[in-house]
């Protein structure tokens, strides 16, 4: 039977750096949250949790009637981490693994969460990174079954890292060749670059389907 992989997208943050709620921010037709959760609703997953907070009712109708799950995190204000953590402890219980994929990448592609997940279902770690170069990215996986109460008992300061980087013998880093895996967008300089570089992508693909 294949290992069960959740999503779980952090989406509760306050966006303090960007100065408004960066998951209902426009990314071409669609919103920035919106176009990370369509990937990963078309990646072979077994289900998808997106944790509220700040803005939680305008972030959940922005996503209509997509089929995730939801669940609050009364204390977003502590950071990504307490989201991360309650949308874990959200999961049902035949959970094997969570991937970790950020709501502010929308540039993330399919293609790269596809093969995460693939190298977790087909071999034998309980943590895969995806590389560019070395230098570790998002989306990560992470075995529940393995690790799920020593991230339970993290104190949250250092976020993942205890984890993601205490089991080298156990962790499969990835190299893929997108250096998308490494940006997010937290402040508007980042939003314009993102944006800059959508548009740049999209004029190229035009001109090569000529």
């Amino acid at each position: 039977m294949s290992k069960q992989v959740y999503a779980v997208v952090p989406a509760a943050g306050m966006s303090t750096r960007m100065g408004s709620p960066k998951q209902l921010l426009p990314f071409g037709d669609k919103t920035i949250l919106q176009t990370v959760v369509d990937t990963l609703l078309e990646a072979e997953l077994d289900g998808v949790m997106v944790v509220l907070g700040h803005y939680a009712e305008a972030v959940r109708e922005s996503l209509g009637e997509r089929p995730v799950d939801f669940h609050v995190n009364s204390n977003y204000r502590n950071g990504m981490f307490s989201s991360i953590l309650c949308g874990i402890c959200a999961l049902p219980g035949s959970a094997n693994a969570a991937l970790i994929a950020l709501g502010d990448q929308p540039r993330i592609a399919g293609e790269v969460v596809r093969r995460v997940v693939a190298a977790y279902r087909e071999g034998e770690k309980g943590i895969v990174i995806p590389t560019v170069e070395g230098e570790r990215g998002h989306p990560a996986l992470v075995d529940l079954q393995k690790y799920g109460a020593e991230i339970a008992g993290l104190s949250g300061e250092a976020g993942l890292k205890p984890v993601m980087r205490g089991h080298p013998g156990d962790t499969l880093e990835l190299p893929v060749d997108d250096v998308r895996i490494l940006r997010d967008i937290d402040t508007p300089e980042d939003y314009r670059a993102e944006l800059e570089r959508q548009e740049t992508e999209g004029r190229r693909q035009k001109s090569f389907h000529r």
